[in-house]
Parts: structure tokens; sequence; C-alpha cells
């Protein structure tokens, strides 16, 4: 039996197995040889043995051999998954560094052109408004070195940086925002609710984009930010009334330079779960609605509608209104 295996597992198949037939026939003629008679247990309990021990060998080896075979394919299938992981992380993470860029430090500089052009145009015939937008471009500059040093550490947003949630970040971002060309008020509805910290950074995001794309292309006097608890979801509108467009029906990645806005919107909507609406015609205002689920804790008894069920809240007024 030593030889049998030895010879089976050096040697190829059909060498291996004429080795074999020859012991078997060299045993069985040394038995019979031995007991000097014939004995059909001599002659047929070999063969028997010699052919199950290398079937059973064979079998064996064809299994280890296809172990292998599919050990090689699940190596190379996992690498190659990790190759393409690797090149959809780069992706993602390219589109994510685009959509902060432009909607931090890229905002940052066009205000400031736009405020040092200004202050040019103004600085003889107005000093003291040529000053002033001097000085609100460098408050914009500190700001932007700010979101610099925590974008290059990846940290939150620097409104979402001293711990007084969304609603007083979207707020100050109200305020940096109003001038004279431009009023943007804030408006909170329903009891604040925790809510992580990536939800937070996208709506802010969100809104700073927003307001940079009433800034740059509506031409309006006045937009609002209305932030709104609810169950189950945040909503952030924001609306404006100046001149309108016909919204895109292109959802795909941002591509190029102009137009990057509402596709880093819509994508940033995306990658949490939410839905993005923008309602706009042309010479009418823009309505733009963020809504991001939340998740609420399960409750054990399923509860069923009735008719003596609360009735629905009111509609929300419109945005544009001063509250009461």
């Amino acid at each position: 039996m030593p030889l049998f295996y030895t010879g089976l597992r050096t040697l190829p198949a059909r060498a291996a197995l004429f080795l074999v037939a020859v012991l078997t026939a060299f045993v069985v003629t040394a038995q019979l040889q031995l007991a000097g008679h014939f004995d059909p247990n001599l002659l047929f309990a070999p063969p028997a043995w010699a052919a199950v021990a290398s079937a059973v060998f064979l079998y064996m080896q064809r299994q280890a051999a296809r172990q292998r075979d599919l050990i090689d394919d699940l190596i190379r299938t996992r690498r190659e998954l990790a190759a393409t992981e690797r090149r959809e992380g780069t992706l993602a993470e390219r589109q994510r560094l685009s959509m902060e860029i432009h909607d931090t430090l890229a905002q940052g500089l066009s205000s400031q052109q736009m405020l040092l052009q200004a202050a040019e145009r103004l600085w003889d015939t107005d000093p003291a408004r040529a000053r002033a937008h001097v000085r609100t471009a460098e408050s914009i500059t500190e700001r932007g070195l700010a979101e610099a040093r925590r974008f290059v550490h990846d940290l939150a947003p620097a409104d979402l940086a001293d711990g007084g949630g969304l609603a007083q970040a979207l707020r100050a971002l109200a305020e940096r925002e109003s001038d004279a060309e431009l009023t943007v008020r804030f408006h909170a509805e329903g009891g604040p609710a925790p809510l992580p910290d990536r939800a937070s950074s996208a709506l802010l995001r969100i809104a700073q984009g927003a307001l940079a794309n009433v800034r740059e292309h509506a031409r309006a006097t006045t937009a609002a930010l209305t932030l709104t608890h609810l169950d189950d979801q945040v909503v952030l509108d924001i609306a404006d009334d100046g001149r309108g467009f016909t919204p895109p029906r292109d959802t795909g990645p941002p591509t190029g330079v102009r137009g990057h806005g509402l596709p880093a919107i819509r994508a940033r909507t995306a990658q949490l779960g939410g839905t993005l609406t923008i309602e706009s015609v042309p010479g009418e205002g823009t309505v733009l609605s963020v809504s991001l689920p939340l998740e609420t804790p399960s409750s054990t008894t399923p509860t069923m509608p009735s008719s003596s069920s609360t009735p629905p809240p009111p509609p929300p007024p419109n945005p544009l209104e001063p509250p009461s």
C-alpha cells in the first residue's frame, strides 16, 4: 500500500495505474506461491483493494485540484473586487472633495472677487462703501481660511464646530449672506431634533451652495431658509424671489465647473437617502426643498388610523414672508 500511494502521488495517472497493476500482479503471484494451493481470496482480494485504494486516491486528488482552482478563483475575484472598490472609493472621494471645494473655498473666492470688484468701482466715488466691501471680503477670507484648515483635517464645517447645532449654523449663514443687494432670512419650525453630524454637515453645505446659486444666477432681492423638523424627516427649504429657471432633467454626477451647484446638491441628498425637489418657473422665483429621513424608534404595537385621530398640521407659511 505505501508503494501504491507513493506511485499515485508522484507519477502521472496512467503511469501510476500501470505501476499499481504490476505491483498487484506481483503480490497475487507471491501469495499464491506461498500458499501452495489455489485460494480465491488470494486471487481477488489484492486487486479489489488496489482498485478501491486507487479510485479513492484519484477522487481525492481531483477534489483537491478542484478546491485549489476554486481558492485561486476566489483570491483572484477578491483582488478584482478590492481593486474595483478602491477605484470607486477614489472616484467617490474625488466627487466629495470637488463638492466640498465648490461649497466652501470656491464660493468664498467668488464672493471676494465680486466684493473687490465692487470696491474698485466705488473707490473714487464712494470710499466709505468701498472700504466696507473690503472689510467684508476680509471677513470672508478669514472664514475661508478656517474652512480650509478644517477641510484639511476633515472636520465638520466651521459653523457647526461651536456645538450650536444646525439651526444656529443656518441662522449665522443667513446673517452672513445678507447685504444691501440680498436679504436672507432664516426660520425654524418644529422641535429641534438631534441630527447625525453627516446630515447636519450636508444640509449646511446644501444651503451654502443654494445661496451661492441665488446670488450668482437668480438676481434675487430676498431669500429664505426654512428648517422643518418632522417626526420622521427633516426638511430644508431654500426660496428666493429671483428670475427663476427651468429645472434641469439631468440627474447625473457633476461635470465641469459651471453648473456644479445643483448636481452637487443632488448628490449630497442621494448619499443620505433623501429627496430633492425643485420648483421654479422663469420669472417667478425658485423653491428648492431637501428632505432627509430620520431614524425613529419602532413601536411595539402598530398604530392604526382612526376617525378620532388628530388632524394634520397646517401647511408651513410662505418662506419669503417674515415669521410672525
